[in-house]
């Protein structure tokens, strides 16, 4: 077991003085599509769009108490941990420096500098922006945030416990997974409430390293991982994050570009939600295994909210945006 029920429960009030607990809804034109009772969980919602301010809020606590002197972190992101990160950081005082890749969410990139993150670009993807970050921090004498940390997926956890608390009880849960901080939380509520829902993890066909690793039992990187869904943009997976979703998903699948392009339009028409590709890969999950879930009460996780305005237009004109 990742945490006891006491330690989620305290990072879940540590959250709760930061952030309100995010909604939760069953839809019922989801519904009617899948044949399923379907809740969506909307980390959309909260105060940066996405799961991400949870861990943010519970790992900035844990710095300014285990090293009080430093001054500031630096992390890389493709955006909503670079968001939280920022958010959190600079807060408390706390210098936020964020790597991204060229060619970033302009408006993930707007939306960082507006919560103080120093943005710096560099490579052409993800982990080449880690890698680099990781690297300077010493220089700079800035804490390295890496994207999967124990007193990451601590905070994020509360919103496994909010979902299994306050929904009815679930057959399973559907999950994005970019490096795995948010399908752990998940794992890690549902062992610590001692629940039998299956936990199904979702990746990119064009991302899909967490799939392939957890097929191949280690980690399995890919060539590249150009997916307009950027959250689940992930070439490296991170080995402490596998060995918790590689034992606890019941399985993990992997959508296609136009297959997460419609759950975008298809959150949007039948729940008036704007989600991102990462934030709609769940649904589209849930809607490649059709038949299998008929009948079963489910839960669809929608983080984040922080599709650019023109991606966003072309999916509700019908097109699937490049990556």
């Amino acid at each position: 077991m990742l945490f006891t029920l006491p330690e989620i429960e305290d990072a879940a009030r540590l959250v709760h003085r930061h952030m309100p607990p995010t909604p939760q809804y069953a839809w019922p034109q989801l519904a009617a599509r899948t044949g399923a009772e379907v809740w969506v969980k909307h980390e959309n919602h909260g105060p940066t769009g996405a799961f991400k301010a949870r861990g943010a809020i519970t790992f900035i606590d844990w710095l300014r108490r285990t090293h009080p002197d430093c001054p500031g972190i630096i992390t890389a992101t493709r955006g909503n941990h670079g968001q939280a990160q920022a958010r959190a950081a600079r807060a408390v005082g706390l210098r936020a420096v964020v790597y991204v890749p060229h060619g970033n969410s302009v408006e993930k990139n707007a939306a960082m500098r507006a919560f103080g993150a120093e943005l710096r670009e560099f490579g052409e993807d993800f982990d080449t922006a880690r890698e680099e970050a990781m690297r300077t921090a010493a220089a700079e004498g800035l804490f390295p945030v890496p994207p999967y940390h124990t007193e990451l997926v601590r905070g994020v956890a509360s919103y496994g416990l909010e979902f299994f608390r306050a929904a009815p009880p679930l057959d399973a849960v559907y999950v994005p997974i970019g490096c795995g901080s948010g399908i752990c939380g998940v794992i890690a509520a549902r062992d610590a409430l001692g629940l039998s829902t299956e936990v199904i993890g979702v990746v990119s066909t064009e991302a899909a390293g967490a799939k392939l690793s957890a097929e191949a039992g280690q980690p399995v990187e890919t060539a590249s991982a150009r997916t307009f869904a950027d959250g689940m943009a992930v070439r490296v997976p991170v080995q402490s994050a596998l060995d918790v979703y590689g034992p606890g998903a019941a399985r993990i699948l992997a959508v296609s570009e136009d297959e997460v392009a419609a759950a975008v339009r298809i959150l949007f028409a039948d729940t008036h939600n704007v989600a991102e590709g990462a934030g709609a890969a769940a649904l589209a999950a849930l809607l490649q295994e059709g038949a299998r879930m008929r009948g079963r009460r489910v839960g669809v996780i929608l983080s984040g909210g922080n599709i650019d305005t023109g991606p966003f237009a072309a999916i509700l004109g019908g097109t699937t945006p490049a990556p």
